[in-house]
């Protein structure tokens, strides 16, 4: 499962995921940097990403439009990155077997 971390996220952490989510990536690092949550969402459909993010507006989405792609939506508030990549890696396998429900699109890490 690769994860496409959105606008929101650092890219700082992608080497640190790398080991639980090979081929992750971020949207400056594919020229998606100020595009609009729809665009993002079309390229993570197209590509195969499960999008990663703090933004509500991808629930919405997803609401609207179905899925793929499936979200982690991150409700953790404001935390440091290492705290993320932890939440995210500490729950790697749970958060797999989730979204490879098909009746499961958005998974909430609290």
């Amino acid at each position: 499962m690769k994860l496409l971390l959105d606008e929101n996220l650092s890219r700082r952490m992608l080497p640190s995921l790398e080991m639980d989510f090979p081929g992750s990536s971020q949207v400056a690092l594919l020229g998606l940097e100020q595009v609009s949550d729809r665009r993002i969402w079309e390229y993570a459909k197209q590509h195969d990403y499960v999008i990663v993010t703090k933004d509500e507006d991808f629930h919405d989405l997803q609401a609207a439009w179905g899925y793929p792609p499936k979200v982690i939506l991150l409700a953790m508030g404001n935390s440091s990155n290492q705290a993320i990549v932890q939440a995210l890696c500490n729950s790697a396998e749970q958060l797999k077997r989730s979204l490879e429900d098909e009746r499961i699109g958005l998974v909430e890490l609290i």
